[in-house]
């Protein structure tokens, strides 16, 4: 198997519906606000933005994220990624109890020069770094969506 080639999977529990988490998930542009690793977000088309990503290792990753599928309907958003991170990620958002679940998938193969060059030995720390960012989006997706709900309770009064 490919040293640079990576398979993640995150399973977010929030308190929120199913609609709710669809619509922050699927504003790519908002994630920083949010998201404290996804440092910049730039709109290239209605379909495709760039991302620059960074957590506790010392290193950025650059790369496209072209919309290949959003479908409400079955709460699945799906994106091709290249540049720094050649592959693709999906969520997948369903009801549970209390809210609603958020499944992150991801594969892709790193493309950036220092990733491969130290992707055997570095591999642990890699995906620790991977770990800690999702936690990290965890935590403020739902400090979002908690946000979301504030804000239509006092436009209701």
């Amino acid at each position: 198997m490919d040293s640079n080639f990576y398979v993640f999977r995150s399973e977010w529990s929030l308190d929120a519906p199913v609609e709710d988490v669809f619509t922050a998930l699927a504003e790519l542009t908002a994630y920083p606000s949010w998201w404290p690793e996804v440092r910049t977000v730039r709109e290239v088309s209605p379909v495709e933005s760039e991302l620059v990503c960074r957590s506790l290792l010392p290193y950025d990753l650059t790369f496209s994220s072209r919309q290949s599928r959003k479908d409400p309907g079955t709460g699945v958003l799906e994106a091709s990624l290249h540049g720094d991170l050649d592959g693709f990620s999906r969520w997948t958002i369903s009801p549970a109890p209390g809210g609603s679940l958020a499944v992150f998938d991801e594969e892709v193969t790193a493309q950036k020069t220092l990733l491969r060059l130290f992707g055997r030995i570095a591999r642990p720390a890699f995906r620790a770094n991977h770990t800690l960012m999702m936690r990290h989006g965890r935590r403020g997706l739902r400090t979002f969506l908690a946000g979301m709900r504030l804000g239509r309770g006092s436009n209701s009064d």
